[in-house]
């Protein structure tokens, strides 16, 4: 059942313990997703995948409007560090991409002008523009096709070299060996300790390999 725009701040506030600007575009694009392809949000079933640009309190506003979440695998996160969304209707194959319109920071003021500040004037602005005028978008087409990306819950295999468990069908095969994304050279991360050191992968004692301090590269 669709909600009303103050419900679903309330319900994006309540992640956060306060309200800002960027739930309040969040929350709008993730409606406006819907609506340009004709889809009841927040949704109750799985058809509507969004694919954010970035994380913070703008991901969690397009999810308050939408109900797609990492944990229901209907949420991506493609990090390129803007306030955008890509919604795809799941069933179609259909893609629109939605963000804000140039400068739309400082058109928001002149629909607050009780506002205190700019971000006062933003918080309210947003939330009182014109669709048309707080936000644009366009038709795009997926580089991945959206069975790939959203994948099969419930597949397994195991790396031949790791030996870790790969879930959903990521497993990269290459030369009849099946590898994690990492083992492929597809990580994010990499071992500060050698591979050598595991002398047998599959059935090793962790408690006797050194954990390392972080394996994050940055």
């Amino acid at each position: 059942m669709a909600l009303a725009l103050d419900e679903l701040l309330t319900q994006s506030a309540a992640l956060h313990k306060h309200l800002c600007p960027r739930q309040v575009l969040g929350v709008r694009m993730g409606l406006q997703g819907g609506a340009l392809l004709g889809l009841s949000v927040p949704q109750s079933a799985k058809r509507l995948l969004t694919i954010v640009e970035t994380d913070g309190c703008f991901a969690d506003g397009v999810s308050a409007a939408t109900n797609c979440w990492v944990g229901r695998r209907t949420l991506r996160v493609e990090d390129l560090g803007k306030v955008a969304a890509t919604f795809v209707d799941t069933q179609t194959g259909r893609a629109l991409r939605v963000w804000p319109r140039h400068a739309v920071r400082e058109r928001a003021q002149a629909y607050a002008p009780e506002a205190d500040n700019r971000w006062q004037g933003q918080l309210l602005g947003y939330q009182r523009m014109p669709v048309e005028a707080l936000l644009t978008w366009c038709e795009v087409r997926l580089r991945a096709d959206v069975a790939l990306i959203v994948s099969r819950p419930g597949l397994r295999a195991a790396c031949d070299h790791c030996g870790e468990e790969i879930l959903n069908g990521r497993e990269i095969r290459r030369d009849d060996q099946v590898l994690c994304g990492t083992c492929a050279d597809r990580g994010y991360y990499e071992l500060c300790y050698s591979a050598s050191s595991l002398t047998s992968v599959r059935s090793h004692d962790p408690s006797t390999v050194k954990a390392p301090r972080s394996s994050i590269q940055r």
